[in-house]
């Protein structure tokens, strides 16, 4: 027992699961899944007839909410399939460095200096935007412990006049 006293911990966790399990007949088209170990918003499902002895089995098409990739699975009706915990928030652009991360300002204020600006056309768009002085709002989306923004719009909310 006295070399267990010397545990360490360097981080800290509040120990709550990033998926939950839901019964696989009780997920809906546009709700999300985790499908090969990645969370997917589902974009198409069928289900199919009990066999002789079988189950009914539901077929399952999502696209991962990070990557964009498409992934599939097969599973039975009965089975519980792990359901990721997605967050989305709304943050207001206030910088974009030279290396591609963006700097946001929460609803409360805070300031967080940690998400990239995204690849392709969203983060093109979003630059030239920012660059032209449109006041802008980010929507970031976070699962299983991965941020990334999803999409943007201009910020309407702002009191306009002069105090």
């Amino acid at each position: 027992m006295a070399d267990d006293d010397d545990a360490q911990f360097d981080t800290v966790d509040s120990g709550a699961s990033k998926t939950f399990p839901m019964q696989c007949s009780a997920l809906r088209k546009n709700g999300f899944v985790m499908l090969k170990g990645r969370p997917c918003k589902i974009v198409d499902m069928s289900t199919s007839k009990t066999g002789k002895h079988g189950h009914a089995k539901v077929h399952l098409v999502g696209v991962d909410i990070f990557t964009q990739k498409k992934y599939e699975d097969l599973c039975p009706s009965t089975h519980n399939m792990d359901v990721p915990h997605v967050k989305r928030e709304d943050y207001q652009l206030t910088d974009i460095s030279d290396d591609g991360f963006v700097t946001l300002m929460g609803d409360n204020g805070d300031i967080r200096e940690d998400l990239k600006l995204p690849d392709g056309d969203l983060g093109g768009t979003l630059r030239s935007d920012f660059d032209d002085g449109k006041d802008l709002l980010l929507t970031v989306l976070a699962a299983c412990g991965e941020e990334c923004i999803i999409a943007m719009k201009n910020n309407t909310g702002l009191d306009k006049g002069g105090a």
